[in-house]
């Protein structure tokens, strides 16, 4: 039997090798982590979260929420211990990073069809190979890869937010709740009034900034002229502040929606609905034990210092221990319009198949659910199968048919939104209501998915 090579250990690479192994194929499975590191990961486990825990929204009538049904239904086994390690969250999915690192780890670890690799991967290997090799892809595989196809590869900026620990937060000023007081109360949020608003804004547009590496520079440069972007759904807080004083109160730290309750008695339901904040600062659980909650949008690249002086300027946060500071970082993705089919098969070798972000995916959901279909496809090369193209009337075939496109003039990455699936006819009145349009294509994704199945 052929041995399939997986370049990359990530989310993608993760689910693909699982899947294949599962079915009896032989996998050499290659991570260059613990030997070398991204610069935003911090351990050697596979399918390690970098930027934020959180996989997003678990309403079944979301884009994301969507997406999670589908790959469910498929066989993921990620999202199963997704589910499995997740937190406390509100309305989405989000995971104990570690504890969810470390099962998949072991998973992997004790599967005897996968052979583990440690080492860095400079040039495509021999045979069938699925690179999954994320959007911190090592510089040395970046160029052969564009000798293979001939290609630039684009890049943007990615950034991390950091984390503190609850146990240091002051609760006399910070408080549990959700917004619109909708689900669970399971953020942590953080009050400012005009004057701390705007002493927090003034700190943030005068911090120093972390020296980026000479290759950063360059690509930096690159996205401000617009040779590149930042992925805004991970756009730098300091970035976000550069475009007006009000910016971050209608983005990250919008205050709409967010009540303290213990400010009022029972009885004074008019008043608590016209308690409104100036700006609030919302943190989300990032472990199991709920010992660490990391900033919501808060992902950033200042110095160190100055983001502890950020940080400890917010109501609650005064004494705010930080353990795990904000950090951005250039990232690759390929482009897919040019170098793909809609089977995730490269159009120059039919050995050849990419996954992941490294695909102009964007998200850690996207990224799990394009390994699994990776590998979906490479069983059926295996089984001299015809390979599968999804339509778009599923969120994951809406999709892959974005970022196999022939027709864009400017490829960026994407994460599930319901801006790219196939438009339906139906009644005027039920287009206006976003919870019955969307319930609709979600129903239609669903039963496309589950014949989907039967058909594998």
């Amino acid at each position: 039997m052929e041995k399939i090579n997986i370049i990359g250990g990530g989310l993608a690479g993760s689910e693909a090798a699982l899947y294949l192994a599962q079915r009896g194929y032989k996998i050499d499975l290659y991570e260059m982590r613990p030997k070398k590191q991204t610069g935003a990961h911090t351990t050697g486990d596979f399918a390690e979260f970098v930027c934020s825990n959180s996989l997003g929204s678990i309403a079944p009538t979301s884009a994301s929420g969507l997406l999670k049904q589908e790959i469910e239904i498929l066989g993921s086994n990620l999202m199963a211990l997704a589910r499995t390690h997740s937190v406390p969250s509100g309305n989405s999915l989000s995971v104990d990073r570690f504890g969810f690192s470390r099962a998949v780890s072991k998973l992997i670890l004790e599967n005897e069809n996968i052979n583990v690799i440690n080492e860095e991967v400079e040039k495509i290997p021999e045979g069938l190979t699925l690179i999954a090799t994320g959007p911190l892809t090592s510089p040395v595989l970046c160029e052969d890869l564009c000798k293979k196809f001939g290609e630039e590869h684009f890049k943007f900026f990615d950034a991390i937010a950091p984390i503190v620990k609850k146990e240091s937060i002051d609760f006399d000023k910070a408080f549990f709740g959700a917004r619109w007081d909708k689900g669970d109360a399971d953020f942590i949020n953080c009050p400012l009034n005009r004057e701390e608003y705007l002493k927090f804004y003034d700190i943030l547009i005068n911090a120093q900034k972390i020296e980026l590496k000479d290759f950063e520079k360059e690509t930096l440069d690159k996205a401000l002229k617009g040779g590149a972007k930042f992925f805004e759904g991970c756009m730098p807080i300091e970035q976000i502040a550069s475009r007006g004083i009000d910016t971050l109160r209608f983005g990250p730290m919008k205050p709409v929606g967010l009540f303290d309750r213990r400010k009022f008695k029972e009885g004074d339901e008019e008043k608590f609905k016209k308690q409104q904040f100036y700006a609030a600062v919302q943190l989300r659980q990032d472990d199991k034990e709920a010992n660490l909650y990391n900033l919501v949008g808060f992902q950033t690249n200042l110095k160190w210092g100055e983001q502890k002086r950020l940080i400890q300027s917010i109501p609650g946060l005064e004494n705010a221990e930080i353990t795990r500071y904000g950090v951005m970082h250039a990232n690759t993705f390929i482009n897919s319009p040019k170098i793909l089919n809609k089977s995730l098969q490269t159009l120059v070798s039919p050995n050849l198949f990419f996954a992941g972000q490294i695909t102009g995916v964007e998200g850690y959901t996207e990224s799990i659910a394009t390994g699994l279909f990776a590998a979906i496809n490479i069983s059926r090369y295996l089984e001299n199968k015809t390979l599968i193209e999804l339509e778009s009337v599923s969120m994951l075939g809406a999709l892959i048919d974005y970022i196999t496109f022939k027709e864009h003039k400017n490829f960026q990455p994407v994460n599930s939104n319901w801006g790219i699936i196939k438009e339906m006819e139906m009644p005027k009145q039920v287009r206006k209501n976003k919870e019955q349009k969307n319930t609709l294509y979600a129903n239609r994704a669903i039963e496309y998915v589950n014949n989907l199945k039967n058909m594998i």
